[in-house]
Parts: structure tokens; sequence; C-alpha cells
């Protein structure tokens, strides 16, 4: 299991199981671990999800897809504790969400 920091300062675990289900579904982060968390500790911004989850994302210029943004979507259930749910490329982030942080 690998953990990062929020820019909210609350640890935010990835296990394992986390980490096949994503890849399972997203097969073009199998390399892309370390990016994920750097996602996360430091995003270019930061929206709400639908269920009160945080979406970390991070424009790459170079990814296995061409430069794209990752998202990250993950919860912070206390001060100090938080999981990831998943994560995948995008083309651009949602306009129609909610911005909460912005680098």
């Amino acid at each position: 299991m690998k953990v990062v920091r929020s820019v909210n300062g609350v640890l935010i675990r990835l296990p394992d199981e986390r980490w096949q289900h994503i890849i399972s579904r997203h097969p073009e982060l199998v390399v892309q671990e370390e990016k994920l968390l750097e996602t996360i500790a430091q995003p270019d911004q930061i929206q709400s999800g639908d269920t009160g989850e945080l979406l970390a994302i991070r424009f790459y210029p170079q990814t296995p897809l061409t430069s794209k943004f990752m998202v990250v979507a993950y919860r912070e259930i206390s001060l100090d504790d938080g999981f990831v749910l998943t994560a995948y490329f995008t083309n651009r982030p949602s306009p129609r969400r909610i911005t909460l942080w912005t680098q």
C-alpha cells in the first residue's frame, strides 16, 4: 500500500486492491502509479466530485496517450485519513464541476 499527503495535509492511502481495480479498468495507467501519487500531492487543481469525493487534477505533457490531464478521485474520511477511489486520464478538467482549489 502506498500513502501520500493531500494538499489538505491528509494522508491518502492507495491500497493494492484499489490499484488493481484502477489498472484493470484503465490499463494505460499500469506504469503511471508515481504520476497518480504526484497528482494527489501536487495537483494543479482540485474539483468537487458528485458524492463528496475530491478530484485532484494535474496536467502531464507526456503520457501513454499523448498529453493529458490525470484525474484522481479520492475521499478524505477524517483529518488524517483518506483513500483513492479511482484514477483516469482525460483531455480536460470538467467545466461543470466546482473548482475548490487551484495552484
